[in-house]
């Protein structure tokens, strides 16, 4: 097994409150439970020897691995290939249909012989508490009892398990056309153990999940040129939602490096309004409104919270639950991702000020009248006395859309959100007749228009830049035509496409800027930033460069994984880099791709 597989060799499986990797090797090395931000119980990914896994597959010297999912759904099948016979370990988690948040969380691992005989080993290693926590083995004829402080973890099998230690061991021969399983449920400590499982039962249970996803991907809209990549990450933007509050995780994984070997790890497994807010429009085009509605519902309930309060109504980001609380704190005893360290827990970036995520706040809201008619009056008034207080406080330094750590300054794009902010709203009280000081909101957002035109543009690059008192340029201000700051076809703003091209673009990949000449206290560089390839994209559709755009795109795509997933960024050679999947990355690929598809259709009269 190897120690660490390339964070791309990985699929998903979730059941909308937690989720698993599951490597190409039949491992599962990352698994947090009850929640996606709850300790780990499996964590190799992140500590080999330390984090404990999950393992089933062929013990055969000469194997070749793939992996697939089922057809739009989130079943994933890792088959293997060897002399003797071909197998497969089919992985999902059956979702929880009730939304309600539940302790109890199951990961289901099929296996079957599809030809000749192959001789399968199964290896359970729990490490609760990311590895911090003992646990002591209850090993009997109902199966394995992992019994830890306030965890119970069930492994339960159609073969014997046996002890090895306080973990457990197992080896099945399959013959074509035998099938088998594990099943590991994890729930609060005295839980009532989950009934043996049996081959009809999880051949039934394959069944009912696939259908649940198949008829979730039903409610789709898109028609377009990619179906099977929109559609992979329409699935993976749901997989990471909290389906008890609609809250969407930037991504499932914490501490994967964004250069290997690097500091810049961090954990991803809570909700900025940011992502969340920008899915909003993705999820709407393809037509799944209920979604969108939860996270707009779960954005209003922030600002309604803090109301009254001496505090900026909005942070950065929260825990899944609505939680402000994200102190971020350090696994001194996980080494990291292939030596990458310190591995965090928490964030301490939901303390900074990023002023954009007003704008972004506000796009989500006005996104649909499907939203805004659900709209209640104290949630207006909620969004309407946000307004009036931002009207006077969007003129401040604050640290921006990346979260550097070197400083607070006057970021053009954290301006150009604040027009976005002030823009929507008006938009939103005349749409809908709400009261509103519709002229205070008036006269901010035309200020920061004229002064983002005056401050953020350098005559140097012929091109709007990262931030007032620079030359740097900055691959977030890609959404400029998109949220209408500008027109796409502006002079000034293909001048500053240009500049982009020039110099933040590889081979069509995207760079977010430049660390060296803007630097973000932070060592070390990073890779490419998927979320700004794909924003390229939509700003070469819009500014009528079809060919280049779906050129881009099209080359973006073969660095998807071998199941269509993404991380956050692309490295020099081009492998994953980053937490996985990641949700912004998914979500802008959807909405390059419904931006490129209707200027494709507009271009040849379809």
């Amino acid at each position: 097994m190897d120690r660490y597989p390339p964070i791309a060799e990985h699929g998903l499986v979730g059941d909308l409150q937690t989720a698993a990797l599951v490597s190409s090797q039949g491992v599962v090395d990352w698994f947090a439970a009850p929640r996606f931000d709850s300790p780990s119980i499996f964590a190799a990914l992140l500590d080999h020897d330390g984090g404990g896994y999950l393992r089933l597959a062929p013990e055969h010297p000469d194997v070749t691995c793939k992996q697939l999912y089922y057809p739009d759904t989130a079943i994933l099948v890792t088959r293997f290939m060897s002399p003797d016979g071909v197998g497969e370990v089919i992985d999902f988690m059956p979702p929880d249909q009730t939304r309600t948040a539940t302790d109890r969380h199951t990961l289901v691992r099929c296996v079957r012989a599809v030809r000749g005989t192959v001789d399968f080993t199964l290896e359970c290693r729990p490490r609760f508490d990311y590895g911090r926590a003992g646990h002591e083995l209850e090993l009997g004829e109902n199966g394995a009892l992992f019994r830890a402080p306030g965890t119970d973890g069930h492994l339960q099998s159609t073969f014997p398990l046996e002890r090895e230690g306080q973990d457990v061991r197992a080896k099945v021969t399959l013959k074509a056309g035998e099938s088998g399983g594990a099943v590991f449920t994890v729930c609060a400590s005295g839980g009532e153990a989950p009934p043996p499982p049996t081959v009809e039962g999880l051949t039934r249970q394959v069944e009912e999940v696939g259908l649940f996803w198949q008829r979730w991907l039903r409610q789709t809209r898109y028609r377009g040129r990619w179906p099977e990549l929109v559609h992979r990450s329409a699935i993976t933007l749901k997989l990471l939602t909290y389906a008890p509050t609609g809250a969407l995780v930037a991504a499932a994984t914490m501490g994967l490096p964004e250069q290997v070997g690097g500091e810049r790890n961090w954990d991803y497994r809570f909700t900025w309004v940011r992502d969340g807010s920008l899915s909003v429009r993705a999820m709407l085009d393809l037509g799944f409104v209920e979604e969108a509605t939860d996270f707009v519902h779960w954005l209003v309930d922030r600002l309604q919270a803090r109301e009254g309060k001496e505090e900026e109504p909005l942070q950065t980001m929260y825990r899944i639950d609505g939680s402000p609380d994200l102190p971020e704190e350090t696994l001194d005893h996980f080494e990291g991702y292939r030596g990458s360290a310190p591995v965090r827990i928490g964030n301490g970036a939901a303390d900074q000020l990023q002023l954009d995520i007003y704008g972004e706040a506000m796009y989500a809201v006005s996104q649909g009248a499907e939203i805004a008619h659900q709209a209640s009056s104290e949630g207006w008034h909620a969004l309407a006395r946000t307004l009036d207080w931002f009207a006077y406080a969007w003129d401040r330094p604050d640290e921006g859309i990346w979260e550097t750590r070197g400083g607070r300054q006057d970021f053009t794009y954290s301006r150009v959100m604040s027009w976005v902010a002030l823009d929507h709203g008006m938009r939103l009280a005349e749409s809908f007749r709400r009261p509103a000081d519709i002229e205070r909101w008036r006269t901010a957002r035309d200020t920061v228009f004229e002064q983002v035109m005056e401050r953020g543009w350098s005559e140097q690059e012929r091109a709007f830049v990262q931030h007032y008192d620079g030359d740097v340029l900055d691959a977030s201000l890609l959404v400029m035509p998109r949220v209408g700051f500008i027109a796409p076809k502006d002079p000034a703003w293909l001048s500053t496409l240009d500049a982009m091209d020039r110099k933040l673009v590889s081979d069509s990949l995207v760079y977010r800027y430049d660390p060296a000449a803007s630097p973000d206290g932070l060592r070390g560089s990073e890779g490419t930033f998927s979320l700004c390839t794909f924003l390229y994209v939509d700003a070469l559709a819009r500014a009528g460069r079809l060919t280049q755009a779906r050129y881009t795109f099209e080359k973006m795509q073969t660095y998807a994984n071998h199941v269509g997933l993404f991380a956050e960024e692309i490295g020099p050679i081009g492998e994953q880099l980053g937490n996985f999947p990641q949700a912004f990355t998914h979500l802008s690929l959807i909405m390059a791709a419904m931006t490129l598809d209707k200027a494709l259709d507009a271009e040849t009269g379809r």
